[in-house]
């Protein structure tokens, strides 16, 4: 395994206990399996330039940079460059799951999802863009408002930080409410198990769409959720409301698994149909997946 790999596997990241230390080991160690500079592109494509369009004015092309790409660019201002990245968080009891896998521990549901958040707000902010964060249960909890300085990341962490997952869930009750307190339009990430009625998350992702947003929407399961590893009679709790059932797992295992793949394959369509983005994961994947489809969630929708 090459050495920028282990910052990326849930398993080691968890055993780093400062979020800004797995935002930056996430960050570095994902930019570091890039076959190209990350830091160089990066910057021209999203910080500096984009690409000439038929009628921008030939005096704001950089010629430097066609010389380098044989591509045009225009230079852009600071006002046109900076966006606003609204993280919006499930921080719901459901979130806080205990894994209980056959193989090795792994986060919980919100560890994962807080060190993506943590991870894209580093990210953000290291190119002079405004990330806030907006955490839920029931109802919105948290609301840090999007700022581009490099010391607001430490009142981004800061939260997540010191979040425990607890409560009922209202997710897209929540995301209606979240979506009237961003007043410029920019970029929602939504990090949730999204385990509610599939035809209101539907109506709330729409909400966003209507006020103008790009959205990326990081679908999260527990490893256990995903892959079903247990065996011989089981007991369940519901982790928000106490309610329990007892099941024979091997007998369950086919079914749980198609209800499963029917779940993510139905909220996917849903969100794809609406023009944004769908990541699905576990917390036993990797991050590099997730940082991936937002670099390429980003390029599409700003060059």
């Amino acid at each position: 395994m090459a050495s920028f790999e282990k910052y990326l596997l849930p398993e080691v990241l968890q055993k780093v206990a400062r979020l800004d230390l797995r935002a930056r080991f996430l960050v570095q160690g994902f930019f570091a399996g890039l076959h190209e500079s990350p830091y160089k592109g990066f910057s021209v494509e999203f910080s500096d330039h984009r690409r000439y369009s038929p009628g921008d004015e030939l005096r704001q092309i950089d010629w430097k940079v066609f010389g380098r790409t044989d591509r045009y660019y225009v230079k852009r201002f600071q006002a046109e460059t900076n966006m606003e990245c609204h993280l919006v968080l499930d921080r719901s009891a459901s979130m806080g799951l205990e894994p209980r896998t056959v193989a090795d521990r792994f986060m919980t549901k919100f560890e994962y999802a807080s060190a993506i958040a943590a991870a894209l707000g580093y990210l953000m902010i290291s190119q002079q863009d405004a990330v806030g964060l907006v955490t839920f249960d029931s109802k919105v909890r948290d609301c840090v408002r999007p700022r581009s300085k490099r010391s607001h990341l430490g009142n981004v962490l800061s939260v997540l930080a010191n979040t425990r997952p607890s409560g009922e869930s209202d997710i897209s009750g929540s995301i209606h409410e979240a979506a009237g307190l961003f007043k410029k339009r920019g970029l929602v990430v939504i990090l949730s198990d999204l385990l509610d009625d599939a035809d209101k998350i539907e109506k709330a992702l729409a909400h966003l769409s209507y006020r103008g947003h790009d959205v990326i929407v990081f679908h999260i399961l527990d490893a256990a959720e995903a892959n079903f590893p247990y065996e011989g009679p089981m007991r369940f709790y519901d982790p928000e409301t106490g309610a329990h059932v007892t099941v024979d797992a091997d007998s369950a295992r086919p079914d749980y698994l198609a209800a499963v793949a029917a779940f993510v394959d139905d909220l996917r369509a849903r969100v794809t149909a609406m023009s944004m983005d769908y990541v699905q994961l576990d917390t036993s994947v990797a991050f590099d997946q997730a940082l991936t489809s937002f670099l390429a969630n980003r390029k599409k929708h700003f060059l």
